[in-house]
């Protein structure tokens, strides 16, 4: 994709502006956030800023080409202490956007899904996969499916849904500003860097298919550059425990710091989780090539008070 003008929603986001920064490079952005969990400093100086709402009646969609919409109350928990408007933005914002979007003539969208639909999984989970809503987050991002379906056969718009799978990138990228709802990746690091000991719901044997987000945002450029249409996962293919993730950022940061492992105070959590990305890897070419223990290593380079061997 080269010389063409993007809509990035949630922009000033953790993905959102990884993704903006990485277009920008050779097309003209604009970055819509409200700043609810997003701030301008993780944008190049390179992207159009525009303080805004998805529930907005004036998006600045016109002339664009690409849709890439990310907006989003983006947790479990934080959907679920804000459900009205969770569901409004997730949901409303979203059928708001698109709408805009194809009427000053865009019809090419990407849009953020949900991998937790697929529930607690050892095994590589398949797009085709039964899915089911067992919270306000996973219900809302159904339902976005369910409306890019509506647009794709009433309109004749492309629309590719991607399920990601356990995002991280670190404090020492955009995720910082998240805080609590950031990967337990970067959040944990953070702690062994400050001696803390993570918390970790109950023994440490759940898994994630961690993705590292430069992985996540060429897989969403491509998808946009294929014209996709309907789901796809972004994922590796790869799950590690908990356990062995903190073994792996004591390893890179030299430090000896044992988890607090707790009661799991959640009523809903998805144990274990792996994606199956054959259905990307063959439409596309797309491979994810940052392996989970050199993504640790990045995320350990942001804590440059440990002689990591890269400094």
């Amino acid at each position: 994709m080269h010389d063409k003008r993007v809509l990035v929603t949630g922009g000033a986001g953790f993905i959102g502006s990884n993704l903006a920064n990485y277009l920008a490079t050779n097309n003209e952005v604009v970055a819509v956030d409200d700043l609810h969990l997003g701030t301008p400093e993780n944008l190049n100086d390179d992207v159009e800023f525009v303080d805004a709402s998805v529930l907005d009646d004036d998006l600045p969609t016109e002339g664009i080409d690409v849709l890439f919409h990310l907006a989003a109350y983006s947790s479990y928990t934080m959907a679920e202490e804000n459900k009205r408007e969770a569901t409004r933005v997730n949901i409303e914002g979203f059928v708001n956007t698109v709408e805009q979007a194809r009427a000053d003539g865009c019809d090419i969208v990407v849009y953020a899904t949900t991998s937790s639909i697929y529930g607690s999984r050892t095994n590589p989970s398949p797009e085709d996969m039964p899915v089911e809503a067992r919270t306000c987050y996973e219900a809302s991002k159904l339902a976005r499916e369910q409306y890019a379906e509506y647009f794709h056969h009433h309109y004749d718009m492309t629309l590719a849904g991607l399920r990601f799978f356990s995002v991280y990138q670190g404090y020492g990228g955009a995720e910082e500003h998240k805080g609590e709802y950031a990967n337990t990746v970067a959040q944990f690091t953070h702690k062994i860097a400050n001696g803390e000991r993570p918390k970790v719901f109950g023994d440490g044997s759940q898994t994630r298919d961690f993705t590292h987000v430069n992985d996540i945002v060429r897989g969403i450029k491509l998808a946009a550059d294929h014209k996709l249409q309907g789901i796809y996962n972004l994922g590796t293919g790869e799950s590690y425990t908990f356990n062995k993730m903190i073994e792996l950022i004591n390893e890179e940061l030299g430090t000896n710091v044992e988890p607090e492992y707790v009661k799991n105070p959640l009523d809903v959590y998805v144990h274990d989780t792996k994606a199956d990305i054959s259905k990307m890897r063959e439409t596309t070419g797309w491979e994810p090539q940052i392996s989970f223990e050199e993504g640790v290593s990045r995320v350990c380079k942001g804590y440059p008070e440990y002689e990591t061997g890269f400094y």
